[in-house]
């Protein structure tokens, strides 16, 4: 039986998870802005479902929260940081306040929560943290910008923080999902004004393919996948979620290295000797 702490578990992937760890018996600490969602699970479960109200962009609230969770349970296994949404228009487009609200919860929401487990984990000399990045932090794809933009800061923030706690005996994986059938693209999606009608074809061809029905991954696929990554001893650092994902990311590395030995002879130039 693992602890785990898992942020944004309302909806979604992270309502799906916190529902099937709770099934195979682990301890659950789950976080959400609203927990009207989580009630029947509380019922359910009692003793072994903590669920705590959250919003993860509030730094002093987070430590506080990670402190409650700790009390109860006496420890944290695994982490597993979910919380963010998307934001979908052009970056032209996007306000200032949805640019700064993007960051805020998908990039510092993120780091909060990291930072307030770490001290747990370095004193157990254990742990597992799980982020939720996206394909799109290896790769990109239009009208998703600055969605685009904060799990790329997922991706360096995490990668850097993997090879600074592995002699802690503390583990990094980033999931890399394509888009799922969740909510992520509907309720919990923002939308920028489209205002510019430069970019209406833009526009238009993202809309067109995102009626694929094939290109979006079944949630409930995801739920042994995720439970093998958190009893696995030796986890990735990167696990890509979805046939998409694979295809999109293989192809953009494929092309970078591609771009990056044809400019090598001015690559090596530029360093002066």
């Amino acid at each position: 039986m693992k602890t785990i702490f898992i942020t944004g578990a309302s909806r979604g992937f992270g309502r799906l998870w916190t529902e099937a760890l709770l099934q195979r018996g682990d301890q659950v600490i789950a976080t959400a802005r609203n927990l009207t969602d989580l009630e029947g699970l509380k019922k359910q479960y009692k003793d072994r479902f903590l669920p705590l109200q959250l919003d993860v962009t509030d730094r002093i609230a987070t430590i506080e929260t990670v402190n409650k969770a700790l009390k109860y349970f006496g420890k944290i296994d695994v982490l597993i940081n979910n919380a963010g949404y998307g934001l979908f228009g052009t970056v032209e487009e996007t306000t200032e306040d949805q640019a700064r609200a993007q960051m805020e919860t998908n990039f510092f929401g993120l780091l909060w929560v990291t930072q307030a487990i770490l001290p747990v984990m370095r004193a157990q000399k254990s742990g597992h943290i799980i982020q939720i990045s996206s394909f799109l932090g290896l790769t990109t794809l239009p009208m998703l910008g600055l969605y685009n933009a904060s799990k790329f800061a997922v991706e360096g923030l995490s990668e850097t923080l993997a090879s600074e706690v592995a002699h802690q005996n503390i583990k990094i994986t980033l999931i890399e999902p394509n888009g799922y059938a969740t909510d992520w693209a509907g309720a919990s999606a923002v939308q920028t004004e489209n205002g510019i009608t430069d970019y209406q074809p833009v526009r238009d061809a993202f809309t067109t393919a995102g009626e694929d029905a094939s290109t979006w991954g079944k949630p409930i696929a995801t739920v042994q996948p995720v439970l093998e990554l958190i009893d696995n001893p030796e986890p990735p650092l990167r696990l890509l979620f979805g046939k998409v994902a694979y295809d999109a990311v293989e192809r953009s590395l494929t092309c970078r290295l591609k771009e990056i030995h044809h400019w090598k002879d001015v690559s090596i130039k530029a360093h002066g000797h």
